[in-house]
């Protein structure tokens, strides 16, 4: 057991990096923004061709100071009228060419936006149905929903917009300060000597944006998370008339996010407003530096003229650039938060060359010295040199106190871990060796809390059976004792029914959940029974759902009721992650043991 505990915090701590690399999480540079690349190169014909639309802009934007200044030059010289009705014409084609490669680099780039974010979302959430159980101890439903909702969005503005413009600003802020060079060496040195001076700023000021847009998204995330929680459980929230304690809950959440989206754009406007000054003033510096030369005779009025406009495009797109580069680090901070998730790799995997599990089943399991410790309570054994051998066709019913390690003995057959020490056994293969979905397609599992979705009773009972058509649900909903409460449904087998199922029984949702048990048809069958909790007309036509379910299979259950004891071939007695006794009922209880004690206690004996 010593060398289990490290080895477990090791996998944990891989499988949620989020936690470890909390202080790493805000970097200087803009590296998460890499993680969108591969999406984007996907559909690179939609890049080159907003690339292309974007340069011929800013090459017709960086065109129109030319035509202003011939206008100004020989437009209003005295020569003929048809010069100037020239120049405007030219002047209206720039304007035309500026439209059309604007509109296209519009559409291209708001489309790629959208395509990126929705290959984004299915991606991540491709990637989160991957995750092993490790993952899922800690993680909050809400935070993730929030990443994969507006985390997504956020970076979809970016694409739609932001990358867009701030690409588009820095050609034309090179392509002016080039001409700008070209029209006047020698204003052009005052205007580029300031650049450090306004660069600077952006650059240490953009950091603290986005530690700042990265806080917002968290607290952000954490409201999002405590809301979905209280929803999903509102009836015991109401219940227990908690609907003003949740509500003031919630309300000192979204503060917290009000308050840290309210610094993020505190950092925001401060950041702009140094920008705009320092490039405005300089603007306006060598525009009255410039209008000396022009009394002076040393540079005629177009010139000048153009030389501004140049100025005034390489300004303005200064500007710009620091409120994209606000945008950009907000996207960043949502990048940084997905590809937390993206690079996230589970600790259950299929191997690289994996063993085949022989054909046909064999419908066994084998626990051979197994030890293990749940990540989240490394401290804590949850089995203890465990060893259970179970043949085919055997009936298992497994008892014990709450903690025994019950339901830890179902969760590593399904391998949604892998323990420490010792093998897991199924048909003879050591679970780990083997192709984690043909593993797992040995199984069909009732489980004691039923997951019911909110689709139609039909979509239910075809959960991990898509291939299946209606005739075989109608049968294993008849086999299961539903087919005659789903009829009498609105839309009978298409009835809607509410998110987990809350329109339904207890009884209802188990029989809904043992007829997905027989339509998936297993070898074998995982029972966590729940029938302590139903009235004794559901109780009944469960158990006799349950016992056709058994018929013909290897069946491992954990017991809550004297029927199923009495069934059982076997009967397992677990305490503190061990075998403590083995038997029948007849047997265990003339030991007077744990299992004595227990039967008079849970089965009134």
């Amino acid at each position: 057991m010593a060398g289990d505990s490290p080895a477990r915090e090791k996998a944990y701590a891989n499988a949620i990096p989020n936690q470890k690399s909390k202080g790493n999480a805000v970097r200087p540079a803009l590296g998460p923004l890499a993680t969108l690349a591969p999406f984007a190169w996907r559909y690179r014909g939609h890049v080159v061709v907003a690339l292309i639309a974007l340069v011929v802009a800013a090459g017709a934007t960086l065109a129109l100071p030319l035509a202003v200044r011939r206008v100004i030059d020989y437009g209003f010289s005295g020569l003929d009228s048809w010069v100037i009705n020239a120049y405007f014409l030219m002047l209206m084609g720039v304007v035309g060419v500026l439209a059309l490669a604007s509109a296209t680099r519009y559409y291209f780039v708001t489309t790629l936006g959208e395509r990126v974010v929705a290959d984004l979302r299915a991606d991540t959430f491709k990637h989160l149905t991957t995750l092993d159980q490790t993952f899922y101890d800690t993680a909050r439903t809400g935070e993730l929903t929030s990443r994969l909702a507006a985390d997504t969005t956020q970076i979809k503005s970016a694409f739609g917009s932001s990358i867009s413009q701030a690409l588009r600003n820095l050609v034309i802020f090179i392509g002016a300060s080039s001409m700008m060079v070209v029209t006047s060496p020698r204003l052009s040195s005052l205007v580029l000597a300031a650049i450090p001076l306004i660069v600077l700023p952006l650059v240490f000021s953009g950091r603290g944006v986005r530690k700042r847009s990265r806080d917002a998204q968290d607290r952000l995330a954490a409201a999002n998370a405590y809301a979905t929680e209280a929803i999903s459980a509102v009836r015991t929230m109401q219940a227990f008339n908690a609907e003003s304690e949740t509500a003031a809950r919630f309300k000192d959440a979204a503060e917290e996010a009000f308050s840290a989206a309210r610094l993020s754009a505190r950092a925001r406007a401060l950041l702009t407003a140094i920008a705009l000054f320092l490039v405005s003033a300089s603007v306006v510096a060598v525009l009255w530096y410039g209008a000396q030369d022009v009394l002076a005779g040393n540079m005629t009025g177009g010139r000048l003229s153009q030389f501004v406009l140049y100025a005034v495009f390489a300004a303005s797109s200064l500007g710009e650039l620091s409120q994209v580069w606000g945008e950009i680090s907000q996207t960043a901070g949502a990048a940084g938060r997905l590809s937390e998730i993206l690079s996230t790799r589970s600790t259950v995997v299929t191997p690289s060359a994996p063993q085949a599990l022989p054909e046909p089943p064999l419908a066994t399991a084998a626990f051979e010295g197994v030890s293990f410790n749940y990540p989240t309570r490394s401290d804590t054994p949850a089995l203890d040199s465990f060893t259970l051998r179970i043949k085919r066709g055997e009936r298992v019913a497994l008892v014990g106190p709450s903690g025994a390690g019950k339901s830890t003995v179902l969760q590593l057959l399904q391998r949604f871990y892998d323990p420490g020490q010792g093998q897991v056994l199924i048909d003879g293969v050591d679970a780990r060796h083997a192709d984690l979905a043909k593993l797992r397609e040995r199984f069909a599992i009732v489980p004691q809390d039923p997951v019911i979705f909110g689709a139609t009773v039909a979509d239910n009972i075809r959960y991990g059976t898509p291939e299946a058509d209606f005739s075989r649900i109608e049968e294993a909903a008849k086999q299961a004792a539903a087919h005659d409460f789903i009829v009498a449904l609105p839309q009978g087998y298409d009835t809607l029914i509410g998110e987990r199922g809350v329109t339904l029984s207890g009884g209802q949702r188990q029989r809904l959940a043992i007829a997905r048990a027989i339509l998936r048809d297993a070898p074998i069958l995982l029972l966590d029974e729940a029938t302590s909790a139903l009235d004794a007309e559901s109780e009944r036509l469960v158990q006799t759902a349950l016992d056709r379910l058994m018929q013909g299979r290897t069946t491992l259950v954990i017991a809550h009721r004297l029927a199923t004891v009495l069934s059982a071939n076997r009967i397992i007695v677990m305490d503190g992650g061990r075998i403590v006794e083995e038997g029948t009922h007849e047997d265990l209880v003339t030991q007077r043991g744990l299992y004595a004690r227990l039967a008079h206690l849970q089965f009134g004996m």
